[in-house]
């Protein structure tokens, strides 16, 4: 099964899977999710570089951490993992991680990927994330019927089934805190985007109602070496849905970066 829990290894203080040898790729998945939502691109990126794919604080292995209020706090402790350059690729929270790192820490970020990125929140797109953070009470599991909708639409398959799974496990105040990082953080911003000193890869998908088109083209105008990547008929979980249109342009960026 593509979804079947792997094996980890320590990645610093944080756990994680790692395949294959070479110039060196990190990935950091979104909230509520593990290490397995990268399964796919771990498999095809693993046959030239060695890949791995974090657990973020309180989700899949990793042990919950304090004290993590902001996407920073987030961005330091995967930087202190981190101790030669990388390639960092990142999926929704996990992309803003990523942009934060290639910002901030310049030293250790040779290319950075951003998948299903937010950037420049309407105040109507703000005010319902803000919702959403505020709804959890950090107890309880979530409910995962309104990601999955937004992420899935109405019909099953595999996927949706991995990712109810994996909400549904998250530690609940592990998922609150991630979630309320996302929901306050206004990271990138234009200043740091055009201080960017690596290349970077912006791609979304063209039914992404969050992490929209736009988004992506914005931030890649702003970035002194962006491009963008915009996928037809995908949506917010793409590195999972469309693999086989994710990949192949991960895998050239990153061949790029490495060259």
């Amino acid at each position: 099964m593509t979804w079947t829990i792997r094996p980890r290894s320590d990645f610093g203080a944080l756990s994680a899977i790692s395949q294959g040898s070479g110039p060196k790729l990190v990935l950091v998945h979104g909230v509520g999710l593990r290490a397995e939502a990268w399964n796919r691109q771990l498999d095809a990126l693993s046959e030239r570089f060695e890949v791995t794919a974090l657990d973020t604080p309180g989700h899949g292995e990793s042990p919950i951490r304090d004290p993590l209020s902001a996407i920073q706090d987030f961005t330091d402790l995967v930087a202190g993992q981190i101790p030669e350059p990388v390639m960092i690729i990142g999926h929704s929270m996990g992309a803003m991680i990523a942009l934060d790192l290639a910002i901030r820490y310049p030293t250790r970020v040779r290319g950075v990927a951003a998948l299903n990125a937010v950037y420049r929140r309407s105040p109507e797109a703000r005010d319902a994330v803000m919702a959403r953070a505020s709804s959890l009470d950090g107890r309880s599991p979530p409910d995962p019927s309104e990601p999955l909708r937004r992420w899935f639409g109405s019909g099953d398959s595999e996927e949706k089934s991995a990712c109810s799974n994996w909400l549904t496990s998250t530690d609940p105040a592990a998922y609150k805190r991630a979630y309320s990082a996302f929901a306050r953080s206004d990271v990138p911003s234009p200043n740091g985007l055009e201080a960017m000193k690596c290349p970077a890869l912006f791609m979304t998908g063209s039914r992404e109602p969050n992490s929209t088109p736009d988004m992506s083209r914005a931030m890649a105008a702003v970035a002194p070496d962006g491009k963008t990547a915009i996928l037809d008929g995908a949506a917010h979980m793409m590195p999972m849905t469309h693999a086989d249109k994710v990949n192949p342009i991960l895998l050239d960026f990153a061949l790029g970066v490495w060259k």
